[in-house]
């Protein structure tokens, strides 16, 4: 966090187990840049921190705050705060059509119909894909349905997005697409990811191990750090299986 600058995302004393194993314990973070990065082994912790961040999963002991909402005890506020995009699409959309799958956050917020229908057009427009109101879901591609999670996100209006491995099994053409339309955003993103290239031109990154912050700083020096580290590890795998 710089100096002087407000947290708009803070962790206290954040203390989790899961089927009996430990996730976290007494773990503290203050978010408040624009991009910021989680990288992290696989079963480090960063889908759980992820659910965590976003009220999804309520920790064991301290809170998470988002400007000022307490996300796990007001779910109402934490709604209008929050976004999350997930890896597979099919496990966020509900429902059949395009028009109703944004709709129903809207209606979440206690919009009319009226105001939830005007915002989705609206939302839809932005993006021209005005065909799509009425359009069944089950027809779309892959990427598509990534868009209509992004969309849904975004007519919210969130002050934070959180990004769980959102781009893993897309094309090229498809990633790029939606990367742009993240590049536009407003909002403060935190982005939780293997593909350390998703992250460039981030401002900070944390390192997260064994459910642990390993280092957290300017993405650059961090994403280094991290990328050399697996380096060396695999390197040293490699050199075990030939002896």
């Amino acid at each position: 966090m710089r100096q002087g600058e407000p947290e708009a995302v803070c962790l206290s004393g954040i203390g989790l187990s899961l089927a009996g194993r430990k996730i976290f314990s007494g773990l503290e973070l203050s978010l408040s840049e624009r991009r910021i990065g989680i990288v992290g082994r696989n079963g480090s912790g960063k889908s759980t921190l992820a659910r965590v961040m976003t009220g999804l999963l309520a920790p064991d002991s301290g809170e998470v705050r988002v400007m000022g909402v307490d996300v796990a005890k007001d779910r109402r506020a934490a709604i209008r705060t929050i976004g999350i995009l997930f890896q597979n699409p099919d496990h966020q959309i509900i429902f059949p059509t395009v028009g109703e799958e944004l709709a129903f956050g809207l209606r979440q917020q206690g919009r009319s119909k009226v105001e939830a229908r005007e915002a989705v057009r609206a939302m839809l427009a932005r993006f021209g894909k005005q065909a799509w109101e009425e359009r069944s879901v089950e027809t779309l591609s892959q990427g598509q349905k990534h868009l209509v999670c992004l969309m849904a996100v975004l007519v919210l209006e969130p002050a934070l997005i959180v990004l769980d491995e959102p781009f893993t099994g897309l094309d090229i053409p498809t990633t790029r697409a939606l990367q742009r339309h993240l590049a536009e955003l407003a909002p403060i993103l935190v982005h939780i990811t293997h593909d350390i290239s998703a992250l460039d031109g981030y401002e900070r990154a944390i390192w997260i191990e064994a459910g642990k912050v390993a280092q957290d700083g300017p993405a650059e020096v961090v994403l280094a750090q991290y990328l050399d580290a697996m380096t060396r590890e695999d390197a040293d795998a490699g050199a075990g299986l030939a002896d």
